[in-house]
């Protein structure tokens, strides 16, 4: 059985690369390795070693903390989470409509943010 947090580590990774429109085709080119190995990353179902996640984390732009961000089981209990599904992260669509938002001028987006808040507060 995957350890919890490989399994985190690999939604973190799958996370990233979604948002930055990345295949698992071109994360393995960049470390040098095969997408299976992306695959089994993302799942958790293999360990990423240190180096390798320093590796992965260059490709993808962010900090090696990234993928660990998260982790501590108290933030699940803050009430801006309780309606938010625990691996909405990891939902494809969840993950286009972030990239779609952030490709919105930023004045429209903000906008956009208001509006979102409002229909939510009506809801």
């Amino acid at each position: 059985m995957a350890h919890i947090v490989d399994v985190h580590v690999g939604k973190r990774i799958r996370q990233r690369r979604w948002l930055v429109g990345m295949t698992q085709q071109k994360l393995a080119e960049c470390v040098g390795i095969k997408f299976q190995q992306i695959q089994k990353y993302e799942t958790g179902s293999n360990r990423v070693s240190a180096s390798r996640l320093w590796d992965i984390a260059d490709a993808l732009e962010v900090d090696v903390s990234f993928f660990f961000e998260g982790l501590k089981s108290g933030d699940q209990d803050d009430k801006d989470f309780a309606s938010v599904p625990a691996d909405m992260m990891g939902d494809k669509e969840a993950m286009e409509l972030v990239r779609s938002y952030y490709a919105i001028p930023e004045n429209q987006r903000r906008r956009l943010f208001e509006l979102a808040r409002v229909l939510s507060d009506v809801a």
